[in-house]
């Protein structure tokens, strides 16, 4: 019975890790919640390029709305030049990209922002 007993937390630890990695990661940003249909979406600059997160972010006004942007990985976003600082707020920018397929979800994860003329292809590989 002692033995049993000795065991118990290793068991009990085993069964959490399990458990743990048996879930899915909620925080990684895939593409199931997005449109298939690629979109093109013109507005200004209201939050400049972020490379803080797992993901380069910025938001733009667009149709009265502001939408939230995702970007690629920040150190991808960074390698297709579009770097903190590069496209200041209040620019004009083109994007493509799949909206989020929530109604009135004002997001989109983008594969490529176009300002004064220089196209960052954050996501080369789907164009």
């Amino acid at each position: 019975m002692q033995k049993q007993l000795n065991r118990l937390p290793l068991v009990i630890l085993a069964i959490v890790l399990a458990a743990a990695v048996s879930v899915p990661v909620s925080a990684h940003h895939g593409w199931g919640g997005n449109s298939e249909q690629e979109t093109e979406l013109t507005g200004t600059v209201e939050v400049p390029v972020s490379l803080a997160g797992p993901h380069a972010t910025m938001k733009v006004r667009a149709n009265g709305q502001v939408w939230d942007i995702t970007l690629a990985p920040s150190n991808r976003t960074a390698g297709a030049g579009l770097k903190e600082g590069v496209i200041p707020v209040g620019a004009t920018v083109t994007l493509v990209g799949h909206k989020n397929k929530t109604p009135n979800r004002f997001e989109m994860k983008t594969e490529k922002v176009t300002w004064n003329g220089k196209v960052f292809a954050v996501y080369p590989d789907l164009h």
